[in-house]
């Protein structure tokens, strides 16, 4: 059986050169924004040795700079195993992400001690254990229970959001501006405008009582503009609402434009997206536009799980059941257990709902997927995963629970995922406009290349071209919001997909909608639109299983099933001009090897009876197309 890796194209200039040729195929006729528009792949979230949780499990020595290096194409060391490593294609964009809290200061201190000026008898005391404490920690291989803990213990997550957090290590904040500065250096020093863009950002991790709530914070803002400002952090607080704020303010002191990011929000016990905000209180009209203002994105999938649904969220949906992530991130952690308020589906519809009775949506968010790797090397494809810790690079450490041998293995992770981004050109100003327009989407990890249109006159009953520019009233691309519907008129949309250059070929295209009623309610219906032609459809209308190649016991699969490229134009048949709703694109591979499987044939094991599948069905989600009657 061929196998996939080896019959890859050897280089990235072929890849991009085979994708570039399937684009032109499929988007030949489109003269509505494909032809000013190019595609862009990068990592919104990375961590290096500068975050405390990193460092403490083994990576000593993947810096901002080896992350940059790495993202380009160049092959570095492995901070945990030392080996030369080498990302398969490399990114257009890097946002490094480390945790504003302890900036630095766990390898600052591990590598030059804390700084003892000014501490007076009890804090130069007090440092010299710290020193002493971190220096046992790397010694001796302690860091995994020295982040235990760190972790949050169980508490009322309301309670714990209200807590004041002191940074228990004196100097830190010193230490932290140091490394903020080099930080900011680095980007700029890396950043190549049309070729490789470098966004400066930060992790604000906020995560009460266990809840995880991070926020992925990054600016189009060059190091002259971020040197006038620090990271807002959790220790200045933990509520979502504050850091909404500080960006308000922040923006009119510096004049830097920013987007924050939720991420992971499957781990959030529920409360990531809510029908009001962390404090208790109803979502105003004036919060919901703040909230939306610089949360316009959110990421639906990435090294812990998939946060797009759940079978308990979407019980009709068969797909539903994907790479399903249940720990928290806590000491002692309860039974996970799912919430509407963790996914984001179920948080479109909510916003639908806030909508109809504030009269503005804080939900209206477009889609990434980025990695959360804590290596320093983004790794979002399946046999070149490098886990997220950087113990977890060896295969012998997957098969061994997380912190303090419970919970997650890194055979629990998902090898996900990127961001792709629909950008006239390839720098930090355009890569920011296009997260507020929305025009950007997750894959799990392959390169699977989407557009779409939403409009009410996209082509003639049985003609698929895609829209002219003689006929562009009211169309809009993914992230679009369509007003209301001509008399008689159903929306339409206009659907091109083509397969990763280097991977498997599409199992489907599904078009997801979500709407709400005249009595309030909301709900949600998936649509198989397209696949190979002569697919035969299930009773339920849906596309029959397309089959599997994957063989356990080599780690090959083959591109004998599925298609290279669909196209489709779907007009939506329970259409009502009266009802608000929402549309976004979900695409299918065909079953490929998961990464589990290559680490468990390394290890001479049965790769069918490892913890967790052993296959996996990757995917794309588009941001989605909102109908709004009122607009």
């Amino acid at each position: 059986m061929a196998s996939p890796r080896r019959t890859r194209p050897p280089s990235a200039a072929g890849a991009a050169l085979l994708l570039a040729a399937l684009l032109a195929a499929l988007f030949a006729a489109s003269q509505v924004q494909a032809a000013e528009k190019q595609l862009f792949w990068g990592d919104t979230h990375l961590h290096t040795n500068n975050s405390f949780d990193a460092y403490l499990n083994r990576n000593m020595t993947a810096s901002p700079d080896v992350a940059y290096r790495y993202a380009k194409g160049y092959p570095v060391i492995h901070p945990f195993h030392r080996a030369r490593v080498q990302i398969d294609t490399p990114l257009d964009f890097l946002v490094i992400a480390d945790h504003a809290e302890y900036l630095g200061v766990i390898r600052t201190i591990n590598e030059t001690g804390i700084p003892k000026e000014d501490l007076g008898i009890f804090d130069w005391l007090k440092a010299h254990y710290i020193d002493y404490w971190i220096s046992d920690v790397m010694d001796s291989d302690k860091g995994r229970e020295a982040f235990a803990s760190l972790l949050p213990k169980q508490a009322s997550v309301e309670e714990a959001a209200a807590t004041q957090l002191e940074p228990a290590i004196p100097a830190s904040f010193e230490i932290s501006k140091r490394v903020w500065a080099e930080a900011i250096e680095t980007a700029d020093r890396h950043n190549d405008p049309g070729r490789f863009t470098t966004l400066i950002g930060w992790e604000w991790s906020s995560i009460p009582g266990g809840a995880n709530l991070h926020r992925v914070v990054f600016t189009s803002a060059g190091a002259d503009v971020a040197s006038t400002f620090f990271p807002h952090s959790s220790a200045d607080s933990q509520y979502p609402e504050d850091l909404w704020a500080w960006l308000d303010e922040t923006t009119d002191e510096t004049g830097a434009q920013f987007v924050a990011i939720p991420h992971n929000s499957n781990i959030s016990k529920g409360y990531m997206f809510q029908d009001k905000t962390l404090r208790g209180e109803p979502f105003t009209k004036e919060k919901a536009e703040q909230r939306l203002r610089w949360e316009p994105v959110v990421e639906v999938t990435q090294i812990k799980g998939d946060s797009e649904t759940h079978p308990s969220v979407s019980p009709d949906d068969p797909f539903a059941d994907f790479e399903t992530y249940p720990h928290y991130i806590q000491n002692d952690p309860p039974p996970y257990d799912p919430q509407p308020g963790d996914y984001i589906r179920s948080a479109l519809r909510l916003g639908l709902a806030i909508e109809e009775r504030i009269g503005f949506n804080p939900y209206r968010f477009g889609l990434i997927g980025s990695t959360d790797a804590h290596t320093g090397v983004p790794s979002a494809e399946e046999p070149n995963f490098w886990g997220k810790l950087a113990r977890d690079s060896v295969p012998e450490n997957k098969q061994i629970a997380g912190i303090n041998k419970r919970g997650a293995n890194g055979w629990s992770m998902s090898a996900s995922g990127l961001a792709a981004v629909w950008a006239e050109e390839n720098t930090r100003e355009e890569i920011l406009e296009a997260f507020r327009r929305r025009e950007v989407y997750a894959t799990t990890g392959p390169r699977i290349a989407v557009r779409v249109f939403g409009g009410w006159k996209l082509a003639a009953d049985g003609d698929q071209a895609a829209p002219s520019s003689a006929d562009n009233g009211g169309v809009v691309p993914m992230g679009g919001e369509l007003s209301a519907a001509p008399q008689g008129a159903n929306p339409q949309f206009m659907v091109e997909v083509a397969k990763d250059p280097k991977g498997a070929n599409l199992d489907r295209v599904q078009v997801v909608k979500g709407w709400i009623d005249d009595q309030g309610v909301t709900h949600e219906r998936v649509y198989d639109v397209a696949a190979a032609e002569g697919r035969e459809r299930d009773a339920n209308g849906s596309f029959v299983a397309v089959g599997n190649t994957v063989d356990p016991e080599t780690g090959d699969y083959t591109n004998t099933i599925g298609s290279t490229q669909l196209s489709t134009l779907f007009r939506d048949p329970e259409f009502d001009p009266a009802q608000a709703a929402f549309y976004y694109v979900r695409v299918l591979e065909i079953p490929t090897p998961r990464h589990s499987v290559f680490d468990a044939l390394a290890l001479m094991q049965d790769a069918t009876r490892i913890q967790g599948p052993w296959w996996i069905q990757e995917r794309a989600y588009t941001s989605p197309i909102w109908y709004r009657p009122d607009l």
